[in-house]
C-alpha cells in the first residue's frame, strides 16, 4: 500500500528516536518516498547522516540551509505530502502541536500539512498520564489527527509502564491500514442525507427539529476518505465539508431532499439515511407572515413522504441501504421494526436516554443491526469515531 506513497517523518527530541532508523528503512523497502524533519533536540539521540543516508534524502532541521541560506519551504513539504507521521512524538511536542506553537520546522509544516497526520507518543508513564498531555492528545484528535498509541514495556527510567513508542513494524502496520482504508470505498458511490429540514409554515416560521447534521457530515468525510464518491444532500445547517470527494447539494423541506435523493438513488452503491426529515408539514404555507390573533392557533398537518422507505421499495440487490433510529424506549424493537418496514441492510440505533447521544452533541453512542439480526454495541466515541464504525461496517458489508 505504500508503494509510491510520499511519508514525511518527523523525528522528535526522545530516546525513541533511535527507532526512527529502523522505520524509515522499512517505509523506503516498502517502497515509498521518504524525507525526515528532525528537532534540535531529535540531533542529541540519533544522527541526520544515519536518516538521510537511510531515506536517500536530505535531513531537514532548519528553515534555512546551506552558505547562501536556501530556504527549506514548510508550505511546500506539507504539501508534498501524502501522510506526515512524527514518531517519536515528545510530550513538548505534542503539547505544541495542540496549541498552534511554531518555534522549529517541524511545527511549521505539521500546521501547513493538509495531509492525514499520524502521531506516536513516547514518553516516561506518569508524563503519558498527566492531565494536561492527555489534553493534548484529546485535542490533537479532535484536530482529524491520529494516535498510534504508546505500549506497554520497560521505559528509559527503568520504570515498567504505558509510555514506549509503538515499534517500527506497529507503525508501518498502521499506515498500511490507513491506505488500505483510503482505497476500500475506492469506486463506489455513496450517497448521504444529513441535517434536518424546515417545514414552512410562513415565510419566517417553519417546523423543525434539533438536529445539527454532525453526523451526516462525519459519515461523508469518514466515506470520502475511505476512497468513495460522495453526494451529501444536506437540511439547513451551518457545518462545512473539507473532503474534495464530497458533492454537497443544499436542501430546506423534506420534499425538496426526497426530491434530490430520487434524482441520484439509482446510480447509488451506498446509502446513508441520516437526515432527520420532519414526519409532518403544513397543508398550507401562508404567503405573508402570519399575524398573532387570538389565544390559540391551529396548523393543520399532513404527513411528508417517507424517503428512506419510498427509496428502499426501489433498492436493487447490488445496492446497500443503510438507516438511523433515534428512540426514547423499546429502542430495540423499535429500530428492528424499521430496519424491515423500510428494506435497509443496517440500521444504526443510537437513543436519547444515553448521555452525550443523540442530537447536538459531539459524541454518539450507537449499535448497528444487520438484516441477519447481528448486533455491534459501541461505547460512546465522538461522531468522526462513530462515523468510521459505521463505514467501517459498511465496508465489511460490501
Amino acid at each position: 500500500m505504500l508503494n509510491g506513497k510520499k511519508i514525511l517523518v518527523g523525528v522528535t527530541g526522545s530516546i525513541a528516536a533511535y527507532k526512527a532508523a529502523f522505520l524509515v528503512r522499512l517505509l523506503v523497502k516498502e517502497e515509498a518516498e521518504v524525507k525526515v524533519i528532525m528537532t534540535g533536540a531529535a540531533k542529541d539521540f540519533i544522527t541526520p547522516l544515519t536518516l538521510s543516508t537511510l531515506s536517500k534524502n536530505p535531513v531537514l532541521s532548519e528553515f534555512t540551509d546551506g552558505d547562501q541560506g536556501e530556504w527549506n519551504n514548510h508550505v511546500d513539504l506539507g504539501l508534498w505530502a501524502d501522510l506526515m507521521l512524527i514518531a517519536p512524538a515528545s510530550a513538548n511536542t505534542i503539547g505544541k502541536m495542540a496549541n498552534g506553537l511554531c518555534d522549529n520546522l517541524l511545527l511549521a509544516t505539521y500546521l501547513s500539512a493538509r495531509c492525514p497526520v499520524f502521531f506516536a507518543p513516547a514518553m516516561d508513564l506518569d508524563m503519558y498520564q498527566h492531565p494536561a498531555v492527555l489534553d493534548n492528545i484529546k485535542k490533537l484528535e479532535s484536530f482529524g489527527n491520529r494516535m498510534i498509541e504508546a505500549q506497554f514495556g520497560e521505559l528509559a527510567s527503568g520504570l515498567i509502564g504505558t509510555g514506549r513508542m509503538a515499534e517500527p513494524e506497529d507503525l508501518l502496520a498502521a499506515l498500511n491500514a490507513h491506505f488500505s482504508y483510503e482505497s476500500a470505498l475506492s469506486g463506489k458511490k455513496v450517497l448521504i442525507t444529513a441535517g434536518p429540514t424546515y417545514e414552512a409554515i410562513d415565510p419566517v416560521r417553519f417546523i423543525g427539529n434539533y438536529s445539527s447534521g454532525k453526523m451526516g457530515y462525519a459519515l461523508a468525510e469518514a466515506a470520502a476518505k475511505a476512497g468513495a464518491a460522495v453526494t451529501l444532500i444536506s437540511g439547513p445547517t451551518h457545518l462545512e465539508i473539507k473532503h474534495p470527494n464530497i458533492q454537497r447539494q443544499s436542501v430546506r423541506s423534506g420534499n425538496e431532499m426526497y426530491e434530490a435523493c430520487q434524482k441520484v438513488f439509482a446510480d447509488m452503491d451506498v446509502t446513508i439515511f441520516a437526515a432527520a426529515v420532519a414526519d409532518y408539514a403544513p397543508n398550507v404555507v401562508a404567503d405573508q407572515k402570519i399575524k398573532k390573533k387570538g389565544d390559540k392557533m391551529s396548523i393543520e398537518l399532513s404527513k411528508t413522504i417517507d424517503i428512506a422507505k419510498t427509496l428502499g421499495q426501489k433498492k436493487k440487490n447490488t445496492q446497500l441501504n443503510v438507516g438511523f433510529a433515534l428512540e426514547t424506549n423499546n429502542e430495540l424493537e423499535n429500530a428492528k421494526e424499521k430496519l424491515i418496514a423500510k428494506n435497509f441492510d443496517m440500521i444504526v440505533l443510537n437513543t436519547l436516554q444515553d448521555n452525550g447521544a443523540g442530537f447536538g452533541h459531539d459524541t454518539n453512542k450507537i449499535s448497528i443491526i444487520d438484516k441477519a439480526n447481528n448486533i455491534q454495541n459501541f461505547e460512546l466515541k465522538t461522531k468522526t469515531e462513530v462515523a468510521k464504525d459505521i463505514v467501517d461496517a459498511i465496508i465489511a458489508k460490501i
